[in-house]
């Protein structure tokens, strides 16, 4: 049996982590405004729950990002592959991620993508050189790390 999965990833600001994420590896924002407008309007929700962080209906507390070749569920928006899912916390990261991403860049690229990464509100931790090779680990915009090669 094959599992579904997701990544979920806790933040302070899960919108501002997903138009991060998606510029960075190419994604596209999930957009739930046609399944919260729906829930908003049965009463099933409050409209506390939601915010319009792009000019449409989306949920305060989590913002996902998918890949744009994979499906997606039509009513509700939700990816059905490959995606990362924000979820808003109360608590501030404190300590070294346990898990964390790996972005690969195309052969020879790997300093304009760091640098692209920089424009987007990417930081630079420390360069790496082992080896096994060499590459960058960055920070997120909420201190996340990850590793550019």
């Amino acid at each position: 049996m094959t599992l579904h999965w997701k990544v979920v990833i806790d933040a302070g600001d899960p919108h501002a982590q997903a138009d991060f994420w998606a510029e960075t590896l190419g994604y596209l924002v999930e957009d739930n405004s046609a399944l919260i407008e729906e829930l908003l309007a049965v009463g099933a929700v409050p409209e506390a729950a939601t915010v319009e962080p792009h000019g449409h209906r989306a949920w305060r507390d989590l913002a996902a990002v998918r890949h744009p070749d994979d499906p997606y569920e039509e009513k509700s928006g939700t990816g059905l592959g490959r995606r990362l899912l924000f979820q808003r916390v109360a608590e501030v990261k404190t300590v070294k991620n346990r898990l964390h991403l790996d972005v690969h860049s195309a052969p020879g690229q790997r300093e304009a993508e760091v640098e692209r990464l920089l424009g987007l509100g990417a930081s630079v931790l420390r360069i790496v050189e082992g080896p096994g090779g060499s590459w960058q680990v960055l920070l997120d915009p909420e201190g996340n790390e990850f590793c550019v090669h």
